[in-house]
């Protein structure tokens, strides 16, 4: 799991990483969310953590070629650090996105709770259901799976929603519960790091469940094409984390999911939204 998060560092703005294996062999989105904030976070004093990001992908990464991570110093402010980051692979950018950092402040404070949902004690794993199949996709996924996935009603990943089930095909509600498998250092820009890293696995299920899709649906082409998220509260990703899920709109081939992230005992930690390209057979 930490392997997504390995860069070398080349000088004091730039940064190298590696690709996890992809069977489609192209550079899993989060990977280079989560590398781009580590690089940036290279470049701030440890006492200010990312708050907010806002990317852009571009093109597609090739798996089998390392990405240079370009760190653009934009503000140092008192309470507040600004970077820009391009994640470059043949020196033409496949991310770009901006961060900002601030230092630890007292404020006013105040948060949404979540609404009435099952614990992850009482649901299936998906590492477990997909590591029983004998198909080279579930096995490849269960292998390489960085963090326990857990859907309260049905998962997308062998068919649409089931009808009668929490999330079933006419609804964009979805709830999941994610937790790292692997151990994880206590740093918090790790931690925030890893939450962009798995978040971008299930920000575009919503659509897809609105529309009666899942990910085993022929024809299907999807691809994260924006991404924007806010870190409210420390968090903890070796803990248990609820994603409460929507989408207001899709259209155009298109189509936006939002997401808040709860602690379990209910403390929002994180607000994340992710427009993406979704095309279907016939839509």
């Amino acid at each position: 799991m930490l392997d997504a998060l390995e860069i070398r560092r080349v000088d004091d703005d730039t940064f190298v990483g590696q690709n996890l294996p992809q069977l489609n062999g192209r550079v899993f989105g989060g990977q280079v969310l989560a590398q781009g904030l580590i690089a940036a976070g290279h470049t701030v004093p440890s006492d200010r953590l990312p708050h907010s990001l806002h990317g852009y992908f571009l093109r597609a990464g090739a798996v089998d070629q390392p990405i240079t991570y370009a760190v653009e110093r934009l503000r140092d402010g008192r309470s507040f650090t600004a970077r820009r980051i391009h994640a470059l692979q043949d020196d033409v950018p496949i991310l770009s996105m901006i961060l900002s950092f601030q230092e630890d402040q007292p404020g006013l404070d105040h948060a949404v709770s979540p609404q009435p949902h099952a614990g992850p004690d009482d649901i299936d794993s998906a590492v477990e259901v997909l590591g029983s199949l004998d198909h080279p996709v579930a096995q490849f996924w269960t292998r390489y799976a960085a963090f326990d996935v857990r859907h309260v009603g049905s998962s997308l990943y062998l068919g649409p929603a089931v009808p009668g089930v929490e999330g079933d095909g006419s609804s964009d509600q979805q709830r999941v519960w994610m937790r790292a498998r692997g151990v994880v250092p206590d740093s918090q820009l790790v931690h925030r790091a890893l939450l962009a890293y798995v978040c971008d696995q299930v920000m575009l299920e919503p659509v897809l469940r609105r529309h009666g899709l899942s990910w085993a649906t022929r024809g299907l082409s999807i691809a994260s094409l924006d991404h924007a998220m806010w870190w409210h509260r420390d968090v903890r990703v070796d803990d248990w984390l609820l994603f409460e899920q929507s989408s207001p709109s899709a259209q155009g081939g298109r189509g936006l999911g939002l997401a808040r992230v709860y602690t379990r005992d209910g403390t929002l930690v994180a607000t994340i939204a992710q427009e993406g390209m979704v095309r279907a057979p016939q839509a």
